[in-house]
């Protein structure tokens, strides 16, 4: 079995933890026995101490992988055949003017959905495309899994602007799923759903357990506040039960969003006053977790990192990696080029949805038109990400306006226009495209 060498940009990410541990269960299966961690210079700090923390995890695992720190990342990259992409531009900071900026004009501040995730593209594609370029020259034959947010923003951008291979991956659907399975008292492996939609916007509408249909009865459980999906970054808000009956769907919850945008932004306001954004809420976690990986006694992934959002990333992430090399033919739910699944959506267009998984990629299911009472929140969010890796691309003033201005949470031109201005300000040493 060929040895694997696996490169992680964004290797001082506190999420670290959790992939060491994905690819320690998986090692039999997936042998990866070179991974590369990278940093910034800025993020050296943290990479130093993430990376002993991962030695220390290897260690104690007894696996014949060699862990690699490194500011460096063309030595990272020679001759890689997974790089993973996990990175902050602007770190937390950047998140929390993200979702300060829109509530200063009552709009949601969220950092992948709405404005937050527009700006977050701007500072991220340009980042991303220029490591593409290095894996074109180092590692062409190299696959990309993408799990920098907005995750389909970005794919897409990969997809339109670079040869690499690449996939994008949220935990989104996978935490869904696990919920499905709580509900009947099954394992996650005995449950499927059919998802469709964009990343952070996809929508149930086929729902088995051990093959048997219960999307109505799921449903319904939903409707009685039986079954749920709560996510640690999303405000805690039930749906109303007339609404989902009516819907017959089961929503991701970034879908609150849209249809709970006046709750939502007055929870978020409130939040703001009270205990800041859910990224000041991030930094005093990540603090408290650096704390804890510092501790040379630690060998293994802290539970309290499951207090941060997108924990079973891992689980989804070496999934589909170990599919890939391993030529499964696995069924996951992946951030992929439209190519036909729906005739609703452009071909190029970046959708999230089931696609079978072998060595040559990612192989979405046919799925047909897109139901009604989604099609028109799907195809408006779908302008909006296209025009938002436009203006990412171009560094245009007036295509960035005119992405804010088609997004569904933002209610006027002159309010896009204010939000914009003022990340513009703030952004100014993250956006050389708009120099």
């Amino acid at each position: 079995m060929k040895k694997l060498k696996v490169v992680t940009v964004g290797g001082g990410s506190g999420y670290t933890p959790e992939l060491i541990d994905g690819f320690i269960k998986r090692h039999a299966e997936l042998p990866v026995s070179e991974y590369w961690l990278v940093d910034i210079d800025a993020g050296k700090e943290k990479l130093e101490v993430v990376g002993a923390l991962a030695q220390r995890m290897v260690k104690k695992a007894g696996i014949d992988m060699v862990v690699h720190l490194t500011t460096h990342l063309e030595e990272a990259l020679i001759g890689a055949d997974f790089v993973t992409t996990q990175i902050r531009v602007g770190q937390l900071a950047a998140r929390i003017q993200d979702e300060k900026i829109p509530l200063r004009y009552g709009v949601l501040g969220q950092e992948t959905t709405g404005p937050g995730g527009f700006m977050k593209a701007q500072r991220t594609i340009p980042v991303l495309l220029a490591l593409c370029r290095k894996m074109e020259k180092y590692c062409p034959n190299a696959w990309l899994i993408n799990f920098t947010n907005p995750a389909g923003i970005v794919t897409e951008a990969i997809a339109k602007y670079s040869p690499i291979k690449s996939l994008g991956i949220c935990s989104g659907a996978n935490s869904m799923m696990r919920d499905i399975a709580s509900v009947y008292g099954v394992e996650r492996e005995e449950v499927y759903a059919r998802f469709i939609g964009l990343n952070h916007l996809i929508f149930a509408d086929r729902i088995t357990v051990n093959g048997e249909d219960v999307t109505r009865h799921f449903i319904e459980q939903l409707a009685q506040g039986v079954g749920s999906h709560r996510l640690k970054n999303v405000p805690n808000l039930g749906l109303p039960a007339e609404f989902i009956r009516a819907l017959k769907l089961y929503p991701l919850s970034y879908l609150k969003y849209f249809y709970m945008s006046r709750e939502v932004v007055e929870h978020e306001i409130s939040e703001l006053q009270r205990s800041g954004t859910r990224g000041e809420q991030s930094l005093s976690i990540e603090r408290s977790l650096f704390e804890l990986y510092r501790n040379p006694d630690l060998c293994e992934k802290p539970a309290e990192l499951s207090a941060r959002g997108g924990a079973l990333y891992s689980d989804t992430a070496c999934s589909i990696i170990s599919s890939i090399y391993n030529n499964k033919k696995e069924l996951h739910v992946v951030n992929v080029p439209n190519m036909g699944t729906t005739p609703d959506l452009p071909d190029d267009a970046v959708i999230e949805t089931n696609a079978m998984i072998d060595s040559l990629g990612a192989h979405p299911l046919a799925y047909g038109r897109l139901p009604t009472a989604i099609k028109g929140l799907i195809q408006s969010v779908k302008a909006f990400e296209e025009l938002t890796v436009d203006a990412a691309i171009t560094g245009n003033r007036q295509t960035a306006l005119l992405a804010l201005s088609v997004h569904p949470l933002v209610p006027s031109v002159e309010i896009a226009e204010k939000i914009l201005t003022d990340y513009l300000a703030a952004n100014r040493d993250y956006l050389p495209q708009y120099q």
